[in-house]
């Protein structure tokens, strides 16, 4: 008798397969992105600075998936890069003035008026209209006031051929470069006439000359900054150097200040003990997304033996089966890619700021940790908190999701917290910055040569205002007495400072993805923790909903109903008879 052969199937052992290699904060794409955008965005910039260099006495605020260290490295490599080309360009500014007789002079005001165009606008995505009329306005404004110096510049320039300036190309007649009313050309050629006139009354044709090259030079400077960028991002900030921290220049410079808050920040960022301001405790973790608080009595199951019960016990019940979203599914062979093989569940202790005299006394050693967690996770405090902290890095660390679960066993109740929340992905203009580089660099000649162009008329008040914003920080560097101030809590996060509003449909489908099996494998940990305990279940089953949209479905449900929705109540009948429908 021969029977069909049936290959043997792969045993599925439940085991958790090793761990992919994490990438280093230090090396990973957002990072990379963040220190990008501190060339990119002048803005972006100076908050990085102020809140992680200037502010000293403020602790930084969790890091997720990054290394604000070498973020706030580029940062002010960027800013002494644009301090100096901006006194190089204000430089040529000021010797070209005097040698064109004035004429440049006559470019500052307008080129002002470009400069401020942007801020008055602001940075918002769509400005109150006011401000935008205001802006374009100004904008117009300033571009008009440049065409007509330049006008008279070449004009001035040109005008030293004596008073007959017509040119006979060997047609019989005769041609007029500037336009005269008897050539034709009307207004146009008329307002060059009177430019001609006036310039060349003024400044003799070799300082208009000078003040021509003048400006190319400004122009090679402006354009020699940019180069300067796109070498950075070739080299240094490409993906395939980024990763190697101890070549990056960033990380060379600066004096004593610097390397002691680069060594504070990388202290600080990445420890299970986070220091918060009372006003923002997670600072850092991004936008909540669908917080929620559930209660239950903890009533005694007739048929079980009770065992005690502690927030620790449930914790432990729940880790376990929170591990196990890190196994891949049965079938799906060595090369599972997904997002939450990498998932990282720790424990965090989060402290209130206030009280400590230097930022140096945080308890940031193990020994203190482990104090603190064995006393936070049972106390059930109001300024110490104890978490259960699980994050997945999704999309190169673009997409970090954190859900921070707490638990209280108070006078025979039963109170998890859960808080997830979510940092979006990084800026689409940071994240367009290899593309910009390379467009810069493979763009042939009359392309650079055009957008060098493009940067001079508000070169004077773009340098003036970094400038500017470069005098202040000193003054309130050397003024505000942050160094013995008393510490503070976090204002903000660079990280979030860089992130969008929402990410795309795959990211938003990917985030609910996480969120809801973190929270399915929360609640089936706590039911089971409840049932080993010898309690009941039912009232803890029948309350696992969703307080924002939609709703978490917790193992099974026995004798019980679930609620879907705002609003929608839920019963439970018996008899046989079916349950009754919540309202949508």
């Amino acid at each position: 008798m021969s029977t069909a052969y049936v290959p043997q199937q792969p045993q599925h052992t439940g085991a958790t397969p090793p761990d992919l290699p994490p990438t280093p904060p230090h090396a990973s794409e957002a990072t990379r992105l963040l220190c990008a955008g501190a060339y990119l965005d002048s803005g972006y910039r100076d908050r990085v600075i102020e809140q992680l260099y200037l502010n000293e006495q403020r602790v930084v605020a969790p890091s997720l998936g990054f290394d604000a260290a070498r973020v706030l490295a580029h940062a002010l490599r960027a800013r002494r890069q644009e301090l100096q080309w901006s006194a190089a360009i204000i430089g040529l500014w000021v010797i070209g003035a005097p040698l064109s007789g004035g004429l440049l002079a006559g470019l500052l005001w307008p080129s002002l008026l470009l400069a401020v165009a942007p801020l008055i606008r602001g940075r918002a995505a769509q400005p109150p209209w006011y401000r935008g009329l205001l802006a374009f306005l100004v904008r117009w404004w300033g571009r008009v006031l440049v065409a007509i110096v330049l006008a008279g510049l070449v004009a001035a320039a040109f005008g030293g051929a004596g008073d007959d300036s017509s040119y006979d190309y060997g047609y019989g007649s005769s041609y007029d470069p500037y336009g005269s009313a008897d050539s034709g050309t009307g207004f146009l050629g008329e307002l060059l006439e009177s430019l001609r006139d006036a310039f060349a009354a003024a400044v003799e044709p070799w300082q208009a000359w000078l003040g021509l090259a003048v400006l190319a030079l400004i122009g090679l400077c402006a354009s020699a900054q940019r180069t300067q960028f796109t070498r950075a991002l070739a080299g240094e900030l490409s993906p395939q150097r980024f990763p190697d921290a101890t070549s990056d220049p960033a990380e060379q410079g600066g004096g004593e200040r610097f390397r002691r808050l680069m060594q504070r920040i990388r202290l600080e960022q990445h420890a299970p003990l986070v220091m918060y301001h009372e006003a923002r405790p997670f600072c850092g973790a991004g936008a909540e997304v669908e917080t929620w608080v559930l209660a239950v009595e903890l009533r005694p199951d007739e048929e079980k033996k009770q065992q005690p019960l502690s927030n620790r016990v449930i914790l432990d019940r729940i880790r376990p089966l929170l591990d196990q979203l890190r196994v891949p599914a049965e079938y799906a062979g060595p090369g599972v890619r997904d997002r939450l093989r990498r998932l990282e569940i720790d424990e965090c202790v989060f402290l209130p700021v206030e009280g400590l005299l230097s930022r140096d006394q945080a308890p940031y050693s193990p020994a203190a940790f482990e104090e603190h967690r064995a006393r936070a996770v049972e106390e059930g405090g109001e300024k110490r908190r104890h978490f259960l902290r699980i994050r997945v890095g999704g999309w190169e660390e673009e997409l970090v999701v954190t859900v921070f679960v707490r638990l209280h066993t108070q006078g025979r109740m039963l109170v998890l917290e859960i808080a997830p929340h979510v940092l979006t992905p990084v800026r689409a203009d940071f994240k367009d910055a290899d593309r910009t580089s390379h467009r810069f660099r493979t763009s042939n000649l009359v392309g650079k040569v055009a957008g060098a162009a493009a940067l001079v008329p508000g070169s004077a008040g773009r340098s003036l205002v970094s400038l500017g914003r470069g005098a202040v920080h000193v003054w309130r560097l050397l003024t505000g007495g942050y160094t013995g101030a008393l510490p503070d809590g976090p204002a903000l996060s660079v990280r979030e400072l860089a992130s969008v509003p929402a990410g795309s449909t795959f990211q938003e489908m990917d985030v609910a993805r996480y969120l809801r099996s973190i929270q399915d494998r929360i609640g089936r940990g706590v039911r089971l923790a409840l049932a080993d305990a010898g309690y009941e279940t039912g009232e803890f089953v029948q309350k696992i909903v969703n307080i924002s949209n939609g709703a978490v479905h917790i193992g099974r449900a026995d004798n019980s109903s679930f609620a879907f929705g705002a609003g929608a109540r839920a019963e439970t009948t018996t008899g046989g008879s079916e349950p009754r429908k919540g309202s949508d």
